[in-house]
């Protein structure tokens, strides 16, 4: 009788373990390039969430201040503010191309620290004196530490017993209000306490302006900032309004007559990875960098209808 030889187990052969090991690189593959693209778009979706939270914190402010946007005809007083001066200082010699010095009167609800009629005096009206500037610097450590420099957009908030005081009445407001404390007791409008947003590339305002032609009505747009069809300088005075630049379709007369009906606000945030190359890299010039700024910011505006003035 016969017994059975035993066979030894069979195991892979180098062509089998071959192809598991191209099957096992090619499903690795493909887990590693989805994951890079989640991340991409989560990181992606996470600067757009925080540029979008910045800009909606700065345009809200900006907004709630032109509502209350006070004025009057009739006088030789100046009621608004608003000129080119986008900061000279930029990361890598890449300043910003377009902010305004914005200064105005408004009936603002945080005046006295909004403790209206408790602490504070309040026996010169509601009118406090507001303006916002767009500088290059360290929001914390200020302009001497250069790592951690930013687009930094300010707004200074004059209570109305130093507004009625000192910069109502005035011909100009811009220089009254410059040396004028705010409500925490600093002149400076670049104080940690006046922050309102980081890393705002570029500030805008169009101004929309209501006028009378032979025609009839007719509505003129007049953006502050550079640019062939921008003005350097926006003035609302109790004689009429003020431009050096005239739009097409009125007269400098027209316009002067004219009303200031709305208010366009419009920014660019970058988002923080974009800042951080700009702070690095020193090739973001002409048309590089007007496409790592397409890249890596966000646009926002929002119109702001204007109280009758």
């Amino acid at each position: 009788m016969k017994t059975p030889s035993k066979k030894s187990p069979r195991g892979f052969t180098l062509i089998e373990l071959l192809v598991a090991m191209a099957i096992t690189t090619i499903i690795i593959t493909v887990l590693v390039s989805v994951t890079s693209m989640a991340l991409e778009t989560w990181n992606r979706n996470r600067a757009e969430i925080r540029a979008a939270r910045q800009a909606k914190s700065m345009i809200d402010t900006m907004a709630r201040d032109f509502e209350s946007f006070v004025s009057r005809r009739g006088n030789t007083f100046e009621w608004l503010y608003a000129k080119s001066n986008p900061s000279s200082d930029g990361p890598k010699g890449s300043a910003s191309p377009n902010a305004i010095d914005l200064v105005f009167f408004s009936a603002a609800t945080d005046r006295y620290e909004g403790k209206i009629g408790t602490a504070f005096p309040n026996n010169n009206g509601d009118v406090s004196t507001v303006g916002y500037k767009l500088t290059y610097k360290d929001p914390i450590a200020g302009a001497t530490n250069d790592e951690f420099k930013t687009f930094v957009l300010y707004r200074k908030i004059v209570n109305p017993n130093v507004t009625f005081a000192n910069i109502l009445g005035q011909a100009t407001i811009k220089a009254p209000f410059d040396t004028a404390k705010d409500v925490a007791d600093e002149t400076a409008i670049d104080k940690e306490e006046n922050f309102i947003c980081e890393n705002v590339y570029q500030f805008t305002v169009t101004f929309h302006v209501s006028t009378t032609t032979a025609a009839g009505l007719k509505s003129v747009t007049v953006p502050v900032g550079k640019g062939a069809k921008s003005v350097e300088e926006f003035r609302v005075t109790g004689g009429g309004i003020q431009t050096t630049f005239v739009p097409d379709g009125v007269t400098n007369e027209q316009l002067k007559a004219g009303r200031l009906s709305a208010a366009e606000i419009s920014i660019t945030v970058l988002s923080d990875f974009g800042m951080q190359q700009m702070r690095r890299r020193s090739d973001l010039t002409g048309t590089k960098l007007n496409d790592f700024i397409a890249q890596h910011s966000y646009q926002y505006s929002k119109v702001v209808q204007l109280p009758g003035s």
